[in-house]
């Protein structure tokens, strides 16, 4: 029997069984670190949008507000550099400053950045706040995640400043530009060239520097160091060149590079040297050059001293393979990047030679991360072949065109045969939503929409199909 004075709690909307399940779902989906990155990087984009949608953002020339803005933020934000406007025209002096603040944002990461400017006001942070950082710029201590950001930040200002005097230097007293104008334009594009965007301030990009060493390779190393990854710049500032104290991930990065930056460079060298549609007006010098820069930009760059329309189509292939391979973990490039590459070769060749694991300078890769880099590959391969579908199917371009489009949006490197600003709104969509998923990663995207960890708490028998 009730007292008369006994407090029966009111049915809220709080304690109602269908909104505590909706309450628990929102916790789940935001709070978790690794589906907080994508949420994060969308309301960047979402931004992004509405700054660029600003009349002070536009000259006035036509095109539209919405779809422009939005193609725009997302390529600056996830680093690509693809666009369907004409930058230096149809953005003003506003609009490249909100470009410019999304790249590095975008570079940088948008965790990575929250978490360094709280440490910054609070001098603290929590736990939640760790693992977001960990989950971004790949932390493996969790207690070394404050140090480990204030060192990305200053990597990054310290390349950043040193590529931007480089070619403000140059454009001032080759280019007889304004000293503002030099500078500015030697700020935009050393923090492009360090975050991999491949956003420039002229409307054919690099193309009318080609042949200028002083342009292209300050940017050529910018865009190296932004590439290799954070983990691993750190790693050589602390070890130096002692290769036997590199951990596998560096030597896999660091190798990896070299190797992929030669082979790329004398492939694109080969198919274009005598083209007179590229190369063939180039002199032995410039034409050493302009290869140099085939072989590294598409490493997830954006920037082309070339027209990549007049390209040969082995050119386009190479390209394609060097685009989807992309560059270092943890760092500005796209792409799969080369660990997960190296690792399957690994797995591969010692599957060939019928050894029960995979050994990579004198370690063993565990069978879990062998799995995570098929699958980051398999994913990718399926994003790409979807995405190029998909073009096929929207546009009429061809394959070696839309097959190009799509690996470089899912790449996030930004090179175009020329077809970007014509695609219609539905083939625009494809390509915000692969740059979209190479920049966060098919990883990322699949485990934050696993809203449910279900382990298993049982092994089942095993069973060998037969493979091959």
């Amino acid at each position: 029997m009730l007292q008369r004075n006994s407090k029966i709690p009111a049915r809220t909307w709080e304690n109602h069984p269908v909104a505590s399940r909706w309450t628990g779902f929102l916790k789940r989906l935001v709070l978790h670190p690794v589906r907080l990155v994508p949420i994060a990087y969308l309301c960047a984009i979402a931004v992004g949008t509405l700054l660029l949608m600003l009349p002070a953002a536009r000259t006035g020339q036509p095109g539209g507000e919405f779809m422009p803005a939005l193609f725009t933020a997302v390529s600056a934000v996830c680093v690509t550099g693809l666009v369907t406007v004409d930058t230096p025209v149809f953005w003003t002096p506003f609009g490249h400053v909100v470009i410019l603040m999304l790249i590095q944002v975008g570079g940088f990461g948008i965790m990575s950045l929250a978490t360094l400017l709280t440490l910054m006001l609070r001098k603290s942070i929590g736990l939640q706040g760790q693992l977001v950082a960990q989950s971004e710029t790949h932390t493996l201590n969790l207690g070394d995640v404050r140090h480990v950001l204030f060192r990305v930040a200053r990597i990054m200002l310290v390349f950043e400043a040193a590529t931007a005097v480089l070619l403000t230097g140059r454009f001032w007293i080759a280019y007889t530009e304004d000293p503002l104008a030099a500078l500015w334009n030697g700020v935009f594009h050393s923090v492009s060239a360090f975050n991999n965007a491949g956003f420039a301030l002229y409307s054919d990009s690099l193309m009318g520097f080609a042949q200028d060493p002083w342009i292209i390779v300050p940017i050529c190393l910018a865009l190296i160091a932004g590439g290799l990854g954070f983990p691993v710049l750190i790693e050589l500032w602390r070890q130096g060149f002692n290769v036997k104290s590199w951990t596998v991930h560096t030597r896999l990065t660091v190798f990896g590079t070299c190797a992929l930056l030669v082979l790329g460079t004398a492939l694109f060298a080969s198919f274009e040297w005598n083209r007179q549609e590229t190369l063939g007006g180039f002199s032995q010098g410039g034409k050493l050059l302009a290869s140099l820069a085939g072989g590294i930009f598409p490493r997830t760059a954006g920037f082309n001293s070339i027209d990549y329309g007049a390209a040969s189509p082995e050119t386009l292939l190479v390209t394609d393979v060097l685009m989807f391979i992309g560059g270092g973990s943890a760092g500005t490039a796209g792409g799969i990047k080369i660990a997960t590459f190296l690792v399957l070769g690994y797995a591969i060749w010692n599957e060939v030679r019928g050894n029960e694991h995979v050994n990579i300078a004198h370690r063993s890769i565990s069978s879990s991360v062998q799995r995570q880099a098929l699958s980051v590959a398999l994913l990718g391969v399926a994003a790409v072949i979807i995405g190029t579908l998909l073009l096929l199917t929207f546009t009429d371009h061809s394959l070696d065109d839309s097959l190009f489009e799509a690996t470089s949006a899912f790449g996030t490197v930004g090179l175009s045969t020329g077809i970007t600003a014509g695609l219609p709104a539905n083939a625009q969509f494809v390509l915000i939503v692969l740059m979209f998923l190479g920049r966060i990663g098919p990883i990322a995207v699949s485990t934050a929409l696993a809203l449910a960890l279900r382990p298993r708490l049982f092994q089942l028998p095993e069973e060998r199909p037969i493979i091959g």
